[in-house]
This record gives C-alpha cells, sequence and structure tokens, in this order.
C-alpha cells in the first residue's frame, strides 16, 4: 500500500494519478489524495480508476477540499 498526494497538482492531478496507476502491480493498493475544487474531479478520478483496470475500494471527503481514493489492482 502506498499513498500519493497529489494535491500540489491541484486541478491538473488526472495525468500524474494515470502515471502511478499505470505503474502498479497486480494486487497492489494506492492511496490517493488530491484537491476537489467544485467536486468534478470525484467522477474523472474514478473514471481513471476503473479504465485502469482498478477496483475502486474507497472514496471519501478528506477535509473541506482534499478527497482521498483507495483503489486496488485487479
Amino acid at each position: 500500500m502506498k499513498r500519493y498526494d497529489l494535491r500540489h497538482l491541484k486541478t491538473e492531478f488526472e495525468p500524474r494519478m494515470k502515471e502511478i496507476l499505470d505503474a502498479h502491480k497486480a494486487g497492489e493498493v494506492a492511496i490517493f489524495l488530491f484537491e476537489i475544487g467544485d467536486f468534478s474531479p470525484i467522477q474523472k478520478s474514478a473514471d481513471i480508476v476503473k479504465e485502469a483496470g482498478y477496483e475502486l475500494l474507497n472514496s471519501l471527503k478528506f477535509n473541506e477540499v482534499d478527497w482521498t481514493i483507495v483503489a486496488k489492482k485487479d
């Protein structure tokens, strides 16, 4: 299990998230933390997880501006 803090990327976190997901092996769990802004990144991130062949284990609001996603590679 590894945690990735993508908050510093603001709304441009998607390419980095895809890159990280592509590098993981089967059975590995990744935890992503990113800023949500207007909530549109939440659905986009869930779509990225699904397209990469991962199972979305958890998706929740971390605080007022941050969101956490936990995904496991099948």
